[in-house]
């Protein structure tokens, strides 16, 4: 025979009067209220915690790629340009290319990053919809 746990059940006092019962709503609507804000600060926080780990990896690239382009310019041009017949502009164009290309990859890459997270506070809508279900069964009751 499978072990079930208990259930817990709201305990009834018949000697309970209106006002009394009143006050536990009250209290209960009060503590459900401030749990549903708690629940979407901690969505926020997560959000914006993910956000800035994408505007990071963004700005890492733009760091990157600004480095790159600055050494890998002068270097490769000169080489490219000797390579093409002492024509340095050619260098700097092909060197220019190459970084450009590596730069996209990295703000792809951000740019995923930021996409990862859901900003719509998804745990605090299906809460929201829990509590409503809740509620009206209630005043079904």
């Amino acid at each position: 025979m499978a072990h079930r746990p208990p259930q817990h059940q709201m305990q009834i006092d018949p000697d309970v009067g209106i006002p009394d019962l009143i006050r536990r709503l009250t209290d209960d609507s009060k503590r459900l209220a401030s749990d549903e804000v708690r629940l979407a600060k901690l969505e926020i926080n997560e959000s914006i915690r993910a956000g800035a780990r994408g505007t990071l990896w963004l700005a890492v690239a733009f760091g990157a790629g600004v480095v790159a382009m600055v050494a890998l310019t002068i270097g490769l041009a000169a080489l490219v340009g000797r390579l093409a017949n002492f024509n340095y502009w050619v260098g700097a164009l092909v060197v220019g290319v190459v970084e450009l290309v590596l730069a996209l990859v990295l703000i792809k890459r951000g740019k995923a990053q930021l996409a990862k997270p859901s900003y719509t506070l998804e745990e605090t809508r299906e809460s929201l919809k829990d509590t409503t279900a809740w509620v009206a069964a209630r005043r079904a009751d």
